[in-house]
């Protein structure tokens, strides 16, 4: 018998193996990505706090596209950034969140990059 793989739960496990390397401080927070089939999220995480300090998604009026595309990921990209610079976060620590580098992760990635945060 062929057993289907689960590929959320090998996400999770990746996400885990990454989360035990990095974490967030308050010099340097964690960029948190989270995408689901309709939306994406961003957080801006403080881990020793346990705090969240920013959040954006394709939720939010300010963004224009309501989908889980490369557009919609540049849009909050660049409003994560934007929101950081008004908290005066200017270094974040990338948290890809087990998705690949590739595609809407990578896009938000850029904008959020092009829009002021270094990491």
């Amino acid at each position: 018998m062929i057993k289907k793989t689960d590929r959320k739960l090998k996400r999770v496990r990746r996400h885990a193996r990454v989360r035990n390397k990095i974490s967030g401080t308050a010099e340097r927070p964690r960029l948190c990505v989270y995408r689901s089939n309709t939306n994406i999220y961003a957080q801006v995480i403080d881990d020793v706090a346990g705090v969240t300090l920013v959040s954006c998604s394709t939720l939010d009026k300010e963004i224009k596209t309501k989908y889980a595309n490369k557009e919609a990921a540049k849009e909050v990209g660049a409003l994560i950034a934007k929101r950081c610079e008004a908290k005066n976060i200017k270094e974040v620590v990338f948290d890809r969140g087990g998705y690949i580098y590739h595609g809407v992760v990578k896009e938000l990635a850029e904008a959020a990059r092009s829009g002021g945060l270094s990491f």
